[in-house]
């Protein structure tokens, strides 16, 4: 009988979880990374990238629907919008169901996990990568934005978590050059990490985008693959998710045609917003920015992190 197949993935020293891996299907080391695609009863086909969980068909919506939907229903009508990271093409098919949306461009380092995502994982762009009106635009998302001369109504950052080079991201340099390229009224959402393994990390990207945006709210979503709940946010110069009642939510969504949503609704969008006592508590403790050049110790690069091994019974 053969041993099941079990991967692990190392949040912290103290914590982490594990799938069952069925099939392998695909796995690519590109310049940039090793990129797998595999089977798992429960989630479908995942993602995983350097030893990472990115992505699954199955869970997908819990992460990319809040990320692109709060801050696009907050926005009387995006027309053009900035995909950083995401080369699975959730986030770009999510956007791409507002009726307004007439471009959007993905910037992506790695073209390897665009052409992974485009032949494996349908179940997560649905097509999204071959859109008439999607442009991909391959390389380094920083030069992009700092050298960028358009502007957008709507930037995603769908990113790898904040260590080594991808640290860059992440700092107030970072965000107020997404800030020059967004039109006014413009919104831009990001993960922060999680408040459960990650908080001061999580505290420190906060006070980061609050250095460079007069709005900021954060927002909670548990994420199945992730392992934990998840911390977004939602930043703009004046266009704020809370002042939003869950019927204007709805009207919206219905105007806009937004059919077969699995999370997001008003009521949803009210529940993302709210924060425990605790999250509450932790944002409003004083935290450092990151700025180009510092670091974030807490946030570690797994293969930092003790060796482990899961055995099955």
């Amino acid at each position: 009988m053969t041993q099941p197949r079990y991967l692990a993935e190392r949040l912290t020293p103290d914590f982490g979880f594990y799938l069952r891996a069925g099939e392998l299907l695909a796995q690519k080391q590109s310049q940039w990374q090793h990129i797998e695609v595999f089977d798992n009863a429960l989630f479908g086909r995942v993602m995983r990238i350097d030893g990472c969980f990115m992505t699954s068909e199955r869970d997908e919506f819990f992460y990319h629907e809040p990320m692109v939907h709060l801050p696009a229903i907050a926005h009387p009508g995006p027309r053009n919008a900035l995909v950083v990271g995401g080369g699975d093409g959730g986030a770009a098919e999510e956007l791409l169901k507002h009726p307004s949306m007439e471009r959007v461009v993905l910037a992506e380092l790695d073209a390897e996990v665009i052409a992974m995502a485009r032949a494996w994982l349908g179940g997560i762009h649905h097509g999204a990568l071959d859109d008439p009106r999607l442009e991909i635009r391959l390389g380094d998302a920083r030069a992009l934005i700092t050298g960028c001369s358009e502007t957008f109504d709507q930037i995603v950052l769908d990113l790898t978590d904040p260590f080594g080079p991808a640290l860059d991201l992440y700092t107030v340099e970072f965000y107020l050059a997404c800030r020059r390229v967004l039109s006014p009224g413009g919104v831009l959402s990001l993960h922060l990490g999680s408040p459960i393994h990650l908080p001061q990390s999580m505290a420190r990207i906060a006070a980061s985008l609050r250095a460079a945006f007069p709005i900021v709210r954060p927002y909670l979503q548990y994420v199945p693959l992730y392992g934990t709940l998840w911390c977004m946010a939602m930043a703009s110069d004046s266009t704020d998710p809370a002042l939003l009642s869950s019927e204007t939510v709805d009207i919206r969504i219905a105007e806009r045609g937004l059919d077969g949503l699995q999370l997001y609704n008003g009521a949803t969008h009210q529940a993302l917003l709210a924060q425990p006592n605790f999250v509450r508590d932790l944002l409003a403790r004083p935290a450092q920015p990151i700025y180009r050049g510092g670091s974030l110790p807490e946030a570690m690069d797994p293969d930092e992190l003790p060796k482990i091994a899961v055995l099955a019974a």
